[in-house]
C-alpha cells in the first residue's frame, strides 16, 4: 500500500514552519551568543524565524543591479551635460 503525498515527508521539509523545537531555538541562540550552558532549557525566550524568498540567483541580482546603475549613471550624465551647456 502506498503512501499519500500529503503526508511524505520530502514535502513537508520544503515548508516554513513558524515553530521551532526547543534543540532548535537553543541552537540559534547560541548562535547569538543569547544562551550559554548553565542556562535552563525551559522557559526559552521566543525567537523569530524569517521565510526566506528563494532568489533566481546571482546572475539576476547582478542584471537588476546593473541596470539600475546604468540608469543612475545616465541621469548623472545628463545632468552635467546639462551644466556643461550652461556655462558655455
Amino acid at each position: 500500500m502506498s503512501q499519500h503525498p500529503s503526508l511524505r515527508s520530502a514535502s513537508k521539509s520544503k515548508q516554513h514552519r513558524s515553530v521551532l523545537k526547543r534543540f532548535e531555538r537553543i541552537r540559534f541562540l547560541k548562535d547569538k551568543e543569547e544562551w550559554e550552558e548553565e542556562d535552563s532549557v525551559f522557559g526559552l525566550p521566543k525567537v523569530k524565524t524569517l521565510k526566506l524568498k528563494a532568489s533566481k540567483g546571482k546572475a539576476a541580482e547582478e542584471k537588476t543591479a546593473g541596470a539600475e546603475g546604468a540608469a543612475q549613471e545616465a541621469a548623472v550624465e545628463a545632468k552635467t551635460k546639462g551644466t556643461d551647456k550652461k556655462e558655455k
